[in-house]
C-alpha cells in the first residue's frame, strides 16, 4: 500500500513513519504528530538494530534533533553533514529510505553511514570522526563560488570535537 501523510492521518491504515516520503512531509505535521513520529522512529531503529546490529544509542539520542533539522531546513537544498554519521538512521528514515530500512547494514542493503549513492540528502560518504565542520565549510565554500543558495549544517558531537580536523574547521 502506498501511503501519503494525509492518507495516514485520515484512514489510519499506515503508520505515520511509513507515510513520510521526504523531509517536506514532516513540515505538515502538528507537534502532537511529531511526538508520535519520533516514537515510531525509535521503535523502528530499535527493531532493525536489534536484528541487524548497528549503532543504537547514538541514533536514539538524535531523533528529536533530526526531526527538528528536517523541519526547519530544506534538505537537500540545505545540506546536513553528519560527523561520523553513525547517528544518521533517523535521517535515513525521514529521507525516503523507510521501505529499505530493514536491510540496514546487510549485504546490498542500506549503509550504516551516510552514502552519496543512496540519497541526494547524503552529501558525503562518512565514517570517520571530526570531519563534519571541515566538510561543511568546504561544501559551503563550493556552493558560494557557484552562486548556489542554501545552508550547510554540521552535526558534530562532543567526542568528535577532540579531533584536530574539527579544530581546523572551526579556525577557518
Amino acid at each position: 500500500v502506498s501511503c501519503g501523510v494525509n492518507d495516514a492521518l485520515k484512514i489510519g491504515v499506515c503508520t505515520l513513519l511509513s507515510s513520510v516520503k521526504s523531509p517536506e512531509d514532516i513540515k505538515k505535521l502538528s507537534r502532537k504528530l511529531l511526538v508520535q513520529l519520533q516514537e515510531e522512529i525509535r521503535k523502528t531503529i530499535i527493531s532493525v538494530v536489534g536484528e541487524n546490529g548497528g549503532h543504537l544509542a547514538s541514533n536514539l539520542g538524535v531523533v528529536e534533533l533530526t526531526v527538528a533539522l528536517h523541519r526547519v531546513f530544506s534538505s537537500p537544498e540545505d545540506a546536513i553533514v553528519w560527523d561520523v554519521s553513525h547517528q544518521c538512521y533517523a535521517h535515513k528514515l525521514l529521507t525516503g529510505r523507510y521501505p529499505l530500512f530493514s536491510e540496514l547494514r546487510k549485504k546490498d542493503g542500506l549503509s550504516g553511514f551516510t552514502k552519496k549513492t543512496e540519497s541526494p540528502h547524503d552529501f558525503f560518504d562518512n565514517g570517520h570522526a571530526s570531519t563534519s565542520i571541515s566538510q561543511a565549510l568546504g561544501l559551503l565554500t563550493a556552493w558560494n563560488l557557484k552562486g548556489k543558495k542554501g545552508k550547510v549544517i554540521a552535526v558534530i558531537g562532543d567526542g568528535a570535537l577532540t579531533g584536530g580536523m574539527a579544530f581546523e574547521g572551526l579556525c577557518n
